[in-house]
């Protein structure tokens, strides 16, 4: 099974792989009329899900495609200069060199000079809109906030975060780096980034600086494996690899680089960029997910059984995925405690639970009720199952394998938690599993 890009892949440049931005999602208010008779108005938040809130534009996209670019812009480490030397001072002012400045005190800077590399491709990742970044990323805000609550908070994504050095040739692999050059070619790290002792040619002893985050490849070795919960690792602004426990960014111990470890990206891996996550997908991976075609295919088969709701027997329909911002009149709804399908309807709400939970007349439990959106972005499926379950609380629909494997993985949350989310929302998942099976009602007749 080909993904939309791939279809044409005898055109296109070579793909290496994909970055998709996890939860990426927009809000807005908006009356809903009952179909019944009393026809009382309620006010609900729709979501966009796979895509950005004002659509892709530009280098600031909900997803970012690493082609082979026609002239190899990579680079590599070569000459290392200690201390504050006239070399080190020319490294760092030259605009057509590219380096990494280490200022381990006052006294001691460290410069290391970067050469051109024909045989890989380099691309970067940042909240900055200056050219050096090739993919703008802005904060993800979790599906239970909207975006004038957080407007007004700091972005905690770094201007420049992350590179990621691509092989020209097979088997193309992907490794990424903490950090971006910026516009003078140049990645400065201070006093008070953590510190790290390692020993290397040419250094007799450094403490090296700039740490990132990249999920542990061997717990994502595939995604299409569950796993224990995940391990994330520090990547230093150089590739290498080191452990973290528990939290992000407060880490401030002194350690060793990892042995066995490396930075080459995996499909699936993570990448937490302190205010919003990215997964990586290879272009063999996305080769296996289900395409744009085959979701639509899937709606149009359930919709073709004619789901019924209960309690008004109208015929429920999944819109078509290009509306997905705006509940229909035929939206299916669920309730979260049990999985039951319904249309909309003011069945079981009392005025004493405000609105928040009502109760399932077909068994009698009393839970959230939610209206049901299929899943729109392709790349967060691990496989192509029809869609049968949903997450609990936003009501994201996708396949039984794909809830059950994201139910799984913690994703970051802030600098110091993890918690299991909707891929498509980034909203918390609740409930035993964090997902429930869809019971729907076939037609009467």
């Amino acid at each position: 099974m080909l993904s939309p890009d791939q279809e044409n892949h005898s055109k296109a440049p070579m793909k290496y792989g994909e970055l998709i931005v996890l939860g990426l999602f927009g809000k807005k208010k908006m009356l809903l009329e009952s179909p019944q008779r009393n026809k009382s108005l309620l006010c609900i938040t729709t979501m966009y899900n796979g895509s950005l809130p004002n659509g892709d534009r530009g280098r600031r996209k909900s997803r970012f495609a690493l082609l082979k670019r026609p002239k190899a812009n990579g680079v590599k480490p070569s000459t290392v200069h200690v201390a504050c030397t006239p070399q080190a001072a020319k490294a760092i002012s030259n605009k057509d060199q590219h380096s990494i400045s280490y200022t381990l005190s006052r006294a001691q800077t460290v410069v290391v000079e970067y050469t051109y590399d024909s045989n890989t491709d380099m691309f970067q990742i940042g909240r900055s809109t200056e050219s050096p970044i090739d993919f703008v990323v802005t904060d993800t805000v979790p599906g239970s906030q909207s975006n004038s609550d957080t407007q007004s908070v700091q972005s905690t994504i770094s201007r420049f975060a992350c590179r990621i050095i691509c092989e020209r040739s097979p088997p193309y692999r992907a490794r990424i780096y903490a950090a971006g050059f910026d516009s003078s070619k140049n990645i400065f790290l201070g006093i008070q980034c953590s510190k790290w002792e390692f020993r290397s040619p040419g250094c007799d002893r450094i403490d090296w600086q700039g740490y990132f985050y990249v999920e542990d490849k061997k717990n994502l070795h595939s995604i299409f494996v569950f796993t224990r919960p995940a391990v994330y690792l520090l990547c230093h602004v150089t590739g290498w690899i080191c452990y973290s426990t528990c939290c992000t960014n407060s880490v401030q111990k002194k350690g060793r680089p990892v042995e066995n470890e490396t930075n080459e990206l995996q499909d699936g891996s993570l990448i937490d960029l302190c205010g919003a996550t990215l997964l990586w997908r290879t272009a063999e991976g996305l080769a296996h997910t289900p395409t744009v075609k085959h979701l639509e295919a899937l709606r149009q088969e359930i919709n073709a059984a004619r789901p019924q709701c209960p309690v008004g027997f109208n015929t429920l329909a999944f819109p078509s995925m290009k509306r997905k911002d705006v509940v229909d009149e035929k939206q299916p709804w669920v309730y979260l405690n049990c999985g039951h399908v319904h249309g909309y309807h003011n069945w079981g709400n009392k005025e004493e639970r405000d609105g928040k939970d009502r109760e399932c007349p077909m068994c009698r439990s009393v839970g959230p009720y939610v209206p049901l959106w299929l899943g729109c972005e392709a790349g967060f499926y691990v496989d192509a199952g029809p869609p049968t379950h949903a997450f609990s609380p936003c009501g994201h629909v996708c396949s039984e394998k794909t809830t059950a494997y994201w139910s799984q993985i913690p994703l970051p949350h802030g600098t110091h938690t993890f918690h299991a989310a909707c891929p498509f929302c980034a909203q918390q998942l609740t409930g035993e599993q964090g997902y429930i099976r869809l019971i729907f009602q076939g037609p009467v007749d």
